[in-house]
């Protein structure tokens, strides 16, 4: 199975979707706790829009988002403490149900994680794959 990852940092809407399209993209999974940007372009409602617009889908999975200590644990660049708190948001129930959805979703279609870090290395959504699909072949897309 192959699982792509997109981060927005730095870039537009028009650019994140021609990434996802020349990759073959016909779904992105938004995995942000908070779906909402000062970017333009980025919250939940307009990205969707945007998307759709593009032949894309959208879901957003945000119990697999990262909650408020470990965001700030990543602005910190503090990423030890990011991947022990994310840990605990994955052993939750909502985040257990929407992890086996987001690979369901996966097996079906080409799919992208979003987050906003374009450094996926950096990002909760490197811990969230390595965790729930430690075996996929993952291609970081980079806008």
């Amino acid at each position: 199975m192959r699982i792509f990852t997109i981060g927005y940092e730095g870039a537009t809407q028009d650019e994140v979707i021609a990434a996802l399209q020349a990759a073959g993209v016909t779904l992105l999974a938004d995995v942000r706790a908070v779906p909402l940007s000062r970017r333009p372009g980025f919250s939940k409602n307009i990205l969707a829009a945007g998307l759709r617009e593009a032949g894309i889908d959208y879901v957003g999975l945000k119990a697999l988002g990262t909650p408020a200590a470990g965001r700030e644990a990543a602005r910190k660049g503090n990423h030890k403490r990011l991947a022990e708190i994310y840990a605990g948001q994955l052993e939750l129930p909502e985040a257990m149900v929407q992890a086996a959805q987001l690979i369901e979703m996966a097996q079906e279609q080409p799919t992208a994680v979003l987050c906003f870090e374009r450094d996926a290395a950096a990002c909760h959504r490197s811990l969230l794959l390595d965790a729930v699909m430690p075996d996929a072949e993952r291609v970081d897309l980079l806008p």
